[in-house]
């Protein structure tokens, strides 16, 4: 006879990497029904046809007699992500591709796709958790499609994705799974390795996918560079930039001036002017703006919260209001563009794009 969790159909996106593949395992030992699905969408420099991660994807589906398919998203990578991502720095900001990738492209489409074929959930190899009650990797049977799912740091904490997931749509969480939560990355590799999976030696990716080698070498072939003045916080012009792309708030490296160090202030688009000073007290602010706030649950104006304002930095504590950020002590180099994500205790309760 044939179980429930058997009969649950499970579209997995699957990179090619170690964390998708270890995920999709998980799934086929636990009794699901998953699909891979590969998004194909950056080609790869000099490549034609299949890439190679391609390949270890569907290597891995094969060997593990799971169903393959590719989904063609390169055009609306480049449309929602790449453009975005050069948009931004054309504004002077410092955009997060991986939060608008997830959202607009990723889990968009695999939730398309979970309709298309009908399945029961979708998953993918973040390291994150759902809902607080979730143990043993999996969703238990007495949680309904209708429960409300919390999304919770992952137990790795150098590798916990929240921060680049607080986008989604509230009203996919009850479809996701991610296998990954309760798991450190060396466990995940260690299973790779166990179980003869094909990526179990595969080294890690790079942040951003479309970058060959570094943001300043991509933007410099995307955007036009427009040399300016650089001023300090009088306005006297002290020397010139590059390009205002090449410069974010707090850098102090590479800004070109003698009798420093100098730090990067902010960025006069308008008139083409970086702002330096040799204070790096002026970088430290408490009070911040944010728009495109989403939240995965009901808030109410204002709350505290630990608030992270990048990847990899730490969480202070803040009071949210609608809008604005008050931190309890002032922040180092608080970048436009960049995510404000909430957090209380290990819960991710949403996020905004700081102004």
């Amino acid at each position: 006879m044939t179980t429930k969790k058997e009969n649950r159909k499970v579209v997995v996106g699957i990179s090619g990497g170690v964390d998708s593949s270890v995920a999709l395992f998980l799934l086929k030992e636990k009794g699901f029904s998953p699909v891979g699905v590969f998004m194909n969408l950056w080609k790869e420099k000099g490549g034609s046809g299949k890439s190679q991660a391609q390949e270890r994807a569907q290597k891995v589906c094969s060997e593990l007699d799971v169903p393959f398919e590719i989904l063609d998203l390169k055009d609306e990578f480049k449309e929602k992500v790449v453009n975005y991502f050069t948009e931004s720095y054309k504004k002077g900001i410092t955009p997060n591709p991986c939060v608008v990738c997830n959202r607009e492209v990723k889990f968009n489409f695999l939730m398309e796709k979970l309709n298309t074929l009908e399945a029961d959930y979708v998953a993918t190899g973040h390291y994150v958790r759902l809902c607080r009650e979730i143990r043993n990797v999996l969703p238990k049977e007495s949680l309904r499609a209708s429960d409300e799912r919390v999304i919770y740091r992952g137990k790795d904490r150098e590798k916990d994705q929240s921060y680049f997931l607080w986008n989604l749509k509230k009203e996919w969480l009850p479809k996701i799974i991610f296998p990954l939560g309760d798991f450190k990355k060396e466990e995940v590799r260690k299973m790779a390795e166990k179980y003869s999976l094909p990526t179990a030696k595969e080294k890690e990716s790079q942040e951003v996918c479309f970058i060959e080698k570094n943001v300043f070498d991509f933007l410099g072939k995307n955007i036009s560079s427009s040399p300016g003045k650089i001023v300090d916080t009088k306005g006297n012009v002290i020397g010139n930039h590059e390009g205002l792309f090449y410069y974010t708030q707090g850098q102090r490296k590479k800004i070109g001036l003698s009798h420093g160090p100098y730090y990067v202030l902010r960025k006069n688009i308008k008139e083409n002017i970086l702002v330096v000073t040799k204070n790096e007290k002026d970088l430290f602010s408490k009070e911040v703006f944010y728009g495109k706030g989403n939240f995965l649950r009901k808030v109410s104006f204002p709350f505290k919260a630990k608030v992270q304002i990048r990847y990899k930095s730490k969480a202070r504590t803040a009071v949210v209001e609608k809008g604005k950020i008050i931190f309890s002590s002032p922040q180092r180099a608080i970048t436009p563009g960049q995510s404000a994500v909430f957090y209380k205790g290990e819960e991710l309760v949403g996020g905004g794009i700081i102004k």
